[in-house]
């Protein structure tokens, strides 16, 4: 009877476990306006704009993977692997969702509305498509620099260490200056 005991036991505890997992965890539920701010912030950055393309790309890949294995079928893959991607494209607002709260998460109500605010400038709509081309340019840049820094640390450090070098020979051991000896010849 104890090992029914605690069998019932073990399973009254993975039952409330479970179902403690699935429960909402009040303290790190996000207020709505924090939410709204993260959305703003969001869309005021672009921060999803790199994703739309996903989903399309995706349907590219299998089309052709259908239309490779049966290419007599290529008017109907089409038509349908589109229709499907435009049935899931509705599931583009479960990354929004997923995107504002993690930015809520990050910053305050007050940073976001502040990142939206300097966003829906002049200057943030600058930075935003100017930013990757400056951001190019500046990794060209820091290459350069660094290939120079690279080319006169070797070039200087050489120098130096030949000075040294030269003004403390090092005398090799007695061994190995001396040739060996050559064994007697046999008979």
């Amino acid at each position: 009877m104890t090992k029914f005991a605690i069998f019932g036991r073990a399973t009254a505890l993975a039952v409330i476990v479970a179902g403690s997992l699935s429960l909402p965890v009040r303290a790190q539920e996000i207020p709505e306006a924090h939410l709204n701010a993260a959305r703003d912030a969001i869309a005021a950055i672009n921060a999803t704009d790199r994703y739309d393309n996903i989903l399309p790309g995706l349907a590219e890949r299998l089309k052709a993977q259908y239309i490779q294995a049966n290419p007599n079928f290529q008017q109907q893959i089409g038509q349908v692997v589109d229709e499907q991607a435009l049935a899931l494209a509705a599931r583009r607002s479960d990354l929004e969702r997923e995107a504002a709260t993690i930015y809520a998460k990050a910053f305050t109500q007050e940073e976001l509305q502040a990142i939206s605010a300097f966003y829906a400038t002049e200057a943030g709509k600058k930075l935003l498509s100017t930013g990757p081309l400056v951001a190019r340019e500046l990794t060209k840049a820091a290459e350069i620099w660094a290939n120079g820094i690279s080319r006169d640390l070797t070039n200087q450090s050489s120098e130096q260490l030949r000075t040294i070098i030269d003004a403390n020979p090092v005398e090799a051991p007695a061994a190995e200056i001396e040739a060996p000896a050559e064994a007697p010849a046999q008979q």
